[in-house]
């Protein structure tokens, strides 16, 4: 039998503070008609006093590990996918290590932006093969909302803050994470990006983007990474019950969807609920759905993203 990463758990968590689009009109020059009109989202939660991303990524872990009915002591390795570390340094995998009582495992973080918790979920899956672990929680976590300018309405209006979680474990059958594929293009930095590092400027620094020449490559990208995960198991979009994509923008749901010749609903959308939470967004609609029950076991899922870098990537998983 084949050995592979299943998924025994998933859990997610989200700021207690709940942004609508007018809440968000009353700071920033904007309206909920026009964020809707363009984007599809409706509401943001934003990080207060105390949440970090370590602090949501630990929570999103505990119920997970809640959810596959596993104590943490169990784990032999941590992988976060995020673009806003509580520090520079150290991985802010080993403060979410810490904050889940255990004492020693692998732990390290991933960045690869919105493409993030795909990353991750590839490095997870072979290290799991491989025999460096056996279980392994793999969070995908940010407070984006900390890197914004907020006189910037064509990009503040985009993000959230959250996180998700998953719980892998190595077993043989037929169940699990079949394929994964990643993609890199570092030409296009300057279409996303934050205006700021520590080699470089000393600063945080804040998102810009070119909206509209990332809507482009974002749609031939991913309807392209899908094509090439199911080729790969054989399989076609036909065999897929559920997309679990990216949650940037509703349009480019739609637009991608229509390229592959998805049905719209066969795909899990909550871009709505938590706007774009980069590396948060895909384990967070994973979470969402197996949670309100229309994703089973024994289904196909496709898991997609693109982010900043460009970097992009998709798993085909038979949950």
């Amino acid at each position: 039998m084949t050995l592979r990463s299943v998924i025994l758990g998933t859990g997610s968590a989200l700021p207690a503070n709940r942004v609508s689009n007018d809440e968000l009109a009353k700071r920033v020059d904007t309206s909920d008609e026009w964020i809707v009109a363009r984007t599809g989202i409706r509401f943001r939660h934003i990080a207060g006093e105390g949440e970090t991303t370590a602090t949501l990524g630990a929570d999103a872990a505990r119920k997970a590990l809640d959810a596959a009915g596993i104590d943490a002591a169990s784990i032999d390795l941590i992988i976060l996918a995020t673009a806003t570390p509580d520090q520079t340094f150290p991985a802010s995998a080993t403060k979410v290590q810490a904050l889940l009582g255990i004492d020693d495992c692998i732990a390290f973080d991933v960045a690869a932006v919105c493409s993030g918790f795909l990353y991750a979920l590839s490095v997870a899956d072979s290290m799991l093969r491989g025999g460096n672990a056996k279980r392994a929680i793999v969070i995908g976590a940010e407070t984006f909302s900390r890197i914004l300018d907020w006189e910037d309405r064509t990009t503040c209006v985009l993000f959230g803050d959250g996180a998700g979680a998953v719980v892998l474990e190595a077993q043989t059958g037929e169940a699990g994470i079949l394929a994964t594929r990643l993609h890199a293009d570092g030409r296009h930095n300057e279409l996303l990006y934050v205006d700021g590092g520590p080699s470089t400027t000393g600063t945080v620094g804040h998102v810009r983007m070119k909206g509209s020449e990332v809507f482009r490559h974002a749609v031939v990208n991913l309807a392209t990474v899908m094509t090439e995960v199911l080729d790969q198991t054989g399989l076609t979009a036909k065999d897929v019950d559920w997309v679990v994509p990216h949650q940037a923008n509703a349009r480019i749901l739609d637009a991608t969807a229509r390229k592959l010749g998805l049905s719209t609903d066969r795909i899990v959308i909550t871009v709505h609920e938590h706007a774009n939470t980069s590396a948060a967004s895909v384990p967070l609609a994973l979470d969402t759905a197996v949670r309100d029950g229309r994703i089973q076991r024994g289904q196909l899922l496709v898991l997609e993203a693109m982010g900043g870098g460009f970097t992009w990537g998709a798993a085909a998983i038979r949950y």
